[in-house]
């Protein structure tokens, strides 16, 4: 066995201990004697948001995703500070109503007087990420608690830390395996791309220039380029929008990986997923039964939400979601 094999096992002996011991500090019941009303609280306004506008579902869940995997899910993303994370190119185009969401979820929980300035704005955007998806269908799962706000918010930190739209099989899990998850997390997380949209500027060179020798993806399926095309032609404004899922863009279900299985992927990171033999048999697996996928999703998300926490001093409950306590 050589070294760099010898030092394999020791590192995710590493990981596996320190997810446990994140996992030992967070708690489903955390807030259960100082603020009881919590997950009633905050899915009320959730529910509130989202019957005015459907755009808090996607926008919510993907604010979720954006903050766990930069420094961890600290709400840090959320903050309003020069040169934070929400400036950063990959984070412009979060949508506001995920951002508005958490601050109307967090003013509505301290209104209750027992829970006044005890609950953190990261936990309050884990357990509106839950509800989203609840909302649009897909899995209820208890959500644990006991993360605290992050301090330190900077464009720096983004980048390089968010996969792109056109990553390979092996990029995508280089990157969710540093967080702990697995490739049947990342496939499963993936699946969150059954709601939402996409700009055209995102995913324009699949259509336009793949590369030296096809014009088109050749993965893409032939129709659906076309239709894309028509939606997004080369002179469009790179920010009109997309569904990410052609079939069932609101609703949270399994049609994301049928459409994988006939080359309706939007992003190529999507796409891949199918043409990779590594991880084709789980998107298969995951067509065919969309209990499996949603079981996926909720154990998956779960190990999400334990990345990079901080508890005690490590951060602060935030008075307000967007600044620094004084």
């Amino acid at each position: 066995m050589t070294k760099k094999m010898e030092v394999l096992p020791v590192l995710f002996l590493t990981l596996s201990c320190l997810l446990s011991s994140i996992s030992a500090q967070l708690q489903i019941d955390y807030y259960k004697d100082t603020c009881p009303d919590l997950e009633s609280i905050v899915r009320q306004t959730v529910t509130e948001k989202y019957e005015q506008t459907f755009v808090t579902a996607p926008a919510t869940l993907r604010l979720f995703f954006h903050d766990c995997f930069v420094q961890g899910c600290d709400a840090s993303v959320i903050l309003n500070l020069p040169n934070a994370e929400k400036d950063h190119p990959d984070d412009t185009s979060l949508a506001g109503d995920g951002f508005d969401t958490v601050i109307k979820a967090k003013a509505a929980v301290d209104k209750d007087s027992r829970c006044t300035n005890k609950v953190s704005c990261a936990d309050i955007l884990a357990i509106a990420a839950r509800d989203v998806v609840v909302l649009t269908g897909g899995p209820d799962y208890p959500v644990e608690l006991g993360r605290f706000d992050g301090r330190i918010s900077t464009t720096a930190s983004v980048q390089n830390n968010l996969p792109s739209e056109n990553f390979n099989l092996d990029q995508l899990t280089t990157m969710f395996a540093s967080h702990g998850l697995t490739l049947t997390d990342l496939v499963a997380l993936s699946g969150a791309h059954t709601i939402g949209f996409a700009h055209c500027g995102r995913f324009s060179k699949r259509l336009y220039q793949f590369n030296s020798t096809h014009q088109t993806d050749p993965t893409l399926n032939s129709t659906y380029a076309q239709k894309l095309m028509a939606s997004c032609p080369p002179d469009v404004d790179p920010r009109v929008s997309i569904d990410n899922d052609p079939t069932s863009p609101k609703i949270f279900d399994n049609a994301y990986y049928t459409n994988l299985q006939q080359g309706m992927g939007l992003f190529g990171s999507d796409q891949t997923l199918f043409t990779d033999s590594r991880s084709k048999a789980i998107v298969d697996a995951f067509a065919a039964n969309n209990t499996a996928f949603f079981e996926a999703f909720a154990a998956a998300f779960t190990k999400l939400g334990r990345v990079g926490i901080k508890t005690g001093s490590e951060g602060e409950i935030r008075r307000d979601c967007t600044a620094l306590n004084s």
